[in-house]
C-alpha cells in the first residue's frame, strides 16, 4: 500500500492503478463500517484507493472539528489489511489553498433533515467530494447507509454534474447491541452508550409496525418519538419518515422510504436510519 499527500503524487500513482478503481473517502478514525466499504470495493474493483481528510468546511462553528478523533497509524494498518492499494492524505492547504472561493451546492435535498440542523454542512461535503472525485477519478465510490442523506446528496451531485462515477451505498454496520458504528461513539460515556441503544430500538419497533401493515407516516414518526422520549439521556432533534430519493416528508408510505433521526446524548449528536420498502 502506498500513501501520498500531494495532488501531484496522487496523480502520478493513480496512473499506475488498473481499472476499474474503487474509492472510499473517509475522515479517518476508521471502524468496521469504513472497512466494510473498502472490502466491498476490493471485491468489485481491480484497484482500491481511499482518502483520509478531516474536512473543516463541513463542520459548523460550534461543532467538534478540533477534537474530532484521529489515529492515522491505526487507520493505515486497517486499510492495508482490507486490500487498499493507495491512500491519499491531503493537507487542508492542498484542498483549500489561499484565496479559495469556489463551492459546490446541491440546493433542494440539503434544506431538510441534516441540512436544516446543520446549514453549512452539505456545502462542505459536496465541495470536498467533488474535489476528491476530480483528483482520484474513480469508477466507483463507496459510502455508508448510515449517512443516508449524504449519499442522496452525492448521488444528485454526480447526476447533475455528469461525474463518470457510480455511487455504491453499503449497509450500516452495527455493534452487537444495535448501535450504528460511528467515529463519534468514542465521545459517549458508558451510561450514554447504553442509552444510545434507544435509536436502534425505536427504529426496530417502527419497522415492525411497518412490516405489520402500518403505512401512516405520522404514526411511524410518533412511535419513534415516544420510544426515544422515554430515555432520560436522549434529546431528540428530529425524526423523519420521507421519500427515499427526494427526502420529502410522507403522509403515507407507499414506496421506498427513509426513516431517520438525530438524537443528542450529552454533547454528542448521533444519527441513524432504517429503509422501509
Amino acid at each position: 500500500m502506498q500513501t501520498v499527500t500531494s495532488l501531484a503524487e496522487l496523480r502520478a500513482r493513480r496512473r499506475d492503478l488498473p481499472g476499474p478503481l474503487g474509492f472510499v473517502p473517509t475522515m479517518g478514525y476508521l471502524h468496521a463500517g469504513h472497512i466494510s466499504l473498502a472490502r466491498r470495493a476490493r471485491a468489485e474493483c481491480a484497484s482500491v484507493a481511499a482518502s483520509i481528510f478531516v474536512n473543516p468546511t463541513q463542520f459548523g462553528p460550534n461543532e467538534d472539528l478540533a477534537k474530532y478523533p484521529r489515529d492515522l497509524p491505526r487507520d493505515l494498518a486497517l486499510l492495508e489489511e482490507a486490500g487498499v492499494e493507495l491512500v491519499w492524505i491531503p493537507t487542508p492547504e492542498e484542498m483549500y489553498p489561499p484565496g479559495f472561493q469556489t463551492w459546490v451546492s446541491v440546493d433542494g435535498l440539503t434544506r431538510r433533515l441534516e441540512g436544516e440542523a446543520r446549514p453549512t454542512h452539505f456545502r462542505g461535503v459536496t465541495t470536498i467530494v467533488a474535489k476528491l472525485f476530480n483528483a482520484v477519478r474513480p469508477d466507483k465510490a463507496y459510502f455508508g447507509q448510515k449517512d443516508a442523506q449524504q449519499a442522496a446528496v452525492i448521488r444528485q451531485m454526480v447526476k447533475d454534474l455528469n461525474f463518470p462515477v457510480e455511487i455504491v451505498v453499503c449497509p450500516i454496520v452495527r455493534e452487537p447491541d444495535g448501535l450504528a458504528m460511528s467515529s463519534r461513539n468514542v465521545y459517549l460515556n458508558p451510561e450514554e452508550l447504553q442509552a444510545a441503544t434507544v435509536l436502534f430500538g425505536s427504529l426496530s419497533a417502527a419497522k415492525s409496525a411497518y412490516d405489520s401493515g402500518e403505512r401512516q407516516a405520522e404514526k411511524i414518526r410518533a412511535m419513534v418519538r415516544e420510544i426515544v422520549g422515554g430515555e432520560p439521556l436522549a434529546r431528540l432533534q428530529y425524526v423523519s419518515c420521507a421519500d427515499y430519493d427526494t427526502l420529502e416528508e410522507l403522509e403515507t408510505v407507499s414506496g421506498k422510504a427513509l426513516l431517520s433521526m438525530a438524537v443528542y446524548f450529552g454533547k454528542t449528536r448521533l444519527i441513524d436510519n432504517f429503509v422501509l420498502e
